[in-house]
């Protein structure tokens, strides 16, 4: 078994973690979170999302925050962009590269967005259709991978053809997100293995929530199955609106930490990134949601 050399991490933190903060977070303090996060090694950070501000008010300041972050020049900023609209303002903001988002459970497609996993996807062909005419990357989300609120167990011959659908529209990298955080290594093995059939693992990426403390078991099982891209999130930031009081994404600096542990390369200062996630927690009055982070912490104190 031979494990990666080098693994991408994808900062979801200033997007996926903060959308669900109930208050309101200063736009200043999202773009200092964002150039930190790029100094301390971070190359690709999912900075926003360009969804109307009626339905997450939270990102009501993409544009802003695009404009306003002093840019690393070798950091890439992403944004999630649902519609044409979203992928318009995304462009003129400075989007370095965009996210559409599809789900493996038809359920969970039809209570979030109204419409079928067939539907939706075709929703996102114009995005993608633009986006190859700018020379604009698009990277693919599918939630739900493992388990859903709704339905419970997915099929991972499911995941494996939305995944498909995704990379044949057109998306070079497809992330696998277990949405509420239900898989274990055994689960999430069987869905990768199931998805490497349809798309080489190198074009796979695991977006995994520590719902029930599974997350880092999971990156290692991932690992081990050859894959190499991580999504993450600091300081563990985001919860999981589908399980009360759960935690959300895995944290960046417990990822890192594994990682460090077993010799893989990610480009990211550890310590850096624990001093980020204790600031950032510091700053939303929450307590840190990353373990390795609190503990390195504590050792500087």
């Amino acid at each position: 078994m031979t494990l990666p050399s080098r693994v991408k991490i994808v900062e979801v933190g200033p997007r996926d973690g903060l959308q669900n903060e109930k208050q309101v977070v200063p736009t200043e303090v999202k773009i200092e979170l964002i150039e930190r996060l790029a100094e301390a090694g971070v190359r690709v950070i999912e900075a926003t999302s360009f969804v109307s501000p009626k339905w997450v008010p939270q990102m009501g300041d993409n544009a802003a925050i695009l404009q306003g972050i002093k840019r690393h020049p070798q950091t890439i900023y992403t944004a999630l962009t649902p519609n044409l609209q979203g992928f318009d303002g995304a462009v003129q903001a400075g989007a370095n590269e965009v996210a559409i988002f599809g789900a493996a459970s038809e359920s969970f497609s039809r209570k979030n967005i109204n419409c079928s996993i067939a539907e939706s996807l075709k929703r996102f062909e114009p995005v993608v259709s633009a986006a190859s005419a700018l020379e604009i990357p698009v990277r693919g989300y599918v939630s739900c991978v493992v388990g859903c609120p709704y339905e419970g167990a997915i099929a991972p011959e499911q995941v494996a053809s939305v995944a498909k659908t995704l990379f044949d529209m057109g998306c070079y990298e497809v992330s696998l997100g277990d949405t509420i955080g239900v898989g274990n290594p055994d689960t999430v093995r069987r869905m990768i293995d199931a998805c490497a059939k349809a798309i080489p693992i190198a074009k796979l990426a695991g977006h995994y929530h520590d719902t029930y403390g599974m997350a880092i078991a999971n990156i290692h099982a991932s690992l081990q199955a050859g894959m190499a891209v991580f999504d993450a999130s600091v300081a563990g930031l985001g919860g999981c609106p589908y399980a009360k009081g759960a935690s959300g994404n895995v944290a960046t600096e417990d990822v890192v930490y594994l990682l460090d542990g077993l010799g893989i390369e990610t480009g990211i200062d550890l310590a850096k990134l624990a001093a980020i996630g204790d600031w950032i927690s510091t700053a939303l009055n929450r307590p840190n949601g990353a373990k390795a982070g609190r503990a390195l912490c504590a050792k500087t104190e």
